[in-house]
């Protein structure tokens, strides 16, 4: 019966381990969502490999983009962040991907990585919408 018990706390333990909800992408800290891409858009490479962020969105309004960790020329990617992710500040999140469609503007010389957080900013707002 002993036995039973074990296997049957570790087989709870395990499923609700493993059942977790994709809580690692998107959190909540006074009032704000945090989006984080690295599991959403793992797919999605830059010049060397992904360009994964941050977004945090407050009263459906991107408050700011923080680019996380990666392999991009640093050089490179310094343009990117100081060009790319300040231009939707305060901008509502509808309105960004609204207007994304249209917009093709990213950093001369760093297009990969322009594409790349383009596209993580977009599935990152897309995420937003479908969860908050």
């Amino acid at each position: 019966m002993k036995t039973f018990q074990t296997i049957l706390t570790l087989a709870i333990a395990l499923m609700l381990t493993s059942a977790k909800p994709a809580d690692k992408v998107m959190t909540k800290e006074n009032g704000t969502y945090i989006v984080n891409t690295t599991t959403l858009a793992a797919d999605v490479d830059g010049y060397v490999e992904t360009t994964p962020l941050k977004i945090y969105i407050k009263g459906d309004k991107i408050d700011h983009i923080e680019a996380l960790p990666n392999q991009e020329t640093p050089k490179y990617f310094y343009q990117v962040k100081k060009n790319m992710l300040t231009k939707w500040d305060g901008k509502k999140v509808k309105t960004v991907l609204r207007d994304m469609k249209a917009e093709t503007d990213g950093v001369t010389g760093a297009t990969y990585s322009s594409n790349a957080v383009f596209e993580n900013v977009k599935r990152g707002l897309q995420y937003y919408l479908k969860n908050k």
